[in-house]
């Protein structure tokens, strides 16, 4: 039972954090509900104070990396994978713009999610604040600086000291922040259950859960329906070859631990070797539709929820940065949300409450959104493999790094399992 556990990662913690959280909510005495608003409020500064060190750890040599491939191929693939991250995310945006109004009440679109103690009860510390060594634009806009400058120097120690603080800021999501999330998960809910709005915050997300999931069906048809056209190769069949990855992937949820199957299932759809072998690590990395399709569905359910004044405009930059954002994200479980904390609150303007319930919400369905990304990731390497035909050296060229960067990420996967 204890491996199981292991093996299953941070989802039952999660599941189970929710259920003990609605369950203890009934129940406990405000004393003791203070106790887990006090750890909450603790773990927001510190998050808040870590958000943009993960924001330069992360997107400083990833954008070095990318800049420093060798040949074409490396731009080619990377335009497709940012491609096909911004059309799940629009796609997102344009099915929850039609829908939500519909789905989601008048009734539900009044619940807060605000502190809902915040009136009867605080915690026993407040006065301890832990302020971010800079704000998130400026961690942003320092990062793609630093990257493109690092892209464009020749190889030095900066950019290994870049590179072993993408270990360290890994390290901190994977040994720190994730293990303590169920916790914090626990105490959102115990917090919403209290007030009384648990059951209608829960009637939104299950509508929301049923469009995220029906969108990955309709983003997959999508991108293997392309594929199949420009690699002249039955979809369906291609798609079928990849659903071992897809059903490891939904239990791992990690594409850079699924990467050994994504490779054979890619390699099945005749895809060759070198192509392969370099578009199934990157990918791994920098293609995250399901992921990005995910937040986006829940960050707008937030939004009508809460009735924050969120523009047209604001949404679409949003989607846009998410998506330079999941090129960054570790191949950890609850990476991708983690990743993009920052941009929901710097330019959503979620609170601590929001961005609490996106993350419980988001590693809840991780396997799902994680299944979707590297299945997603064969159609890439079947467009791929059509444009590089007599250019296979070239392509084998650009691997290296990444292939360097996906063994690291799955080795963290690993470490955090067990």
């Amino acid at each position: 039972m204890k491996d199981a556990l292991k093996r299953a990662g941070i989802l039952p913690w999660v599941l189970l954090a929710i259920a003990l959280g609605i369950v203890c909510g009934l129940f406990f005495p405000d004393w003791l509900i203070r106790v887990f608003v006090t750890f909450n409020e603790l773990f927001s500064q510190f998050l808040s104070f870590a958000i943009p060190l993960i924001i330069v750890g992360l997107i400083v040599p990833a954008i070095a990396d990318l800049g420093r491939g060798a040949g074409k191929w490396l731009g080619v693939t990377a335009a497709i994978a940012y491609g096909s991250t911004l059309f799940a995310g629009f796609l997102t945006f344009f099915v929850a713009k039609a829908t939500y109004p519909t789905i989601i009440s008048s009734a539900d679109s009044a619940v807060s999610l605000d502190d809902p103690t915040a009136n009867s009860l605080s915690g026993y510390i407040s006065a301890l604040e832990i302020p971010p060594v800079f704000g998130v634009m400026t961690a942003l806009v320092l990062a793609f600086v630093l990257g493109i400058g690092l892209s464009l120097a020749p190889r030095g120690v900066i950019r290994k000291a870049f590179i072993e603080f993408r270990e360290i800021i890994t390290e901190l999501i994977a040994k720190i922040i994730i293990p303590l999330l169920p916790l914090h998960i626990f105490g959102i809910f115990l917090n919403l259950t209290a007030a009384g709005s648990i059951l209608d915050i829960l009637s939104v997300l299950g509508k929301v859960v049923v469009v995220v999931l029906l969108l990955e069906v309709v983003i997959l048809g999508t991108q293997y329906g392309i594929a199949g056209a420009i690699a002249k190769k039955n979809p369906f069949k291609a798609l079928g070859n990849m659903l071992p990855a897809y059903f490891t992937a939904l239990g791992t949820s990690s594409s850079a631990a699924t990467i050994p199957v994504t490779l054979r299932s890619t390699l099945n759809n005749g895809v060759s070797k070198p192509v392969a072998s370099f578009v199934v690590p990157l990918c791994a990395t920098i293609h995250l539709a399901g992921s990005t399709s995910k937040i986006t569905a829940f960050a707008m359910a937030v939004i009508v929820m809460q009735g924050l004044p969120v523009t047209t405009m604001q949404l679409i930059g949003f989607i846009m940065m998410l998506g330079v954002i999941m090129i960054a994200a570790p191949g950890v479980p609850g990476g991708a949300i983690m990743a993009s904390v920052g941009i929901l609150s710097s330019m959503l303007g979620f609170d601590d409450a929001a961005i609490g319930l996106m993350i419980a919400t988001y590693i809840a369905l991780d396997s799902f959104g994680t299944a979707t990304n590297v299945t997603g990731d064969g159609a890439i390497a079947m467009v791929v493999d059509k444009l590089a035909k007599g250019n296979i050296g070239e392509v084998t060229e650009s691997a290296e790094s990444f292939v360097h960067r996906a063994e690291f990420d799955a080795e963290t996967y690993m470490e955090t399992v067990n």
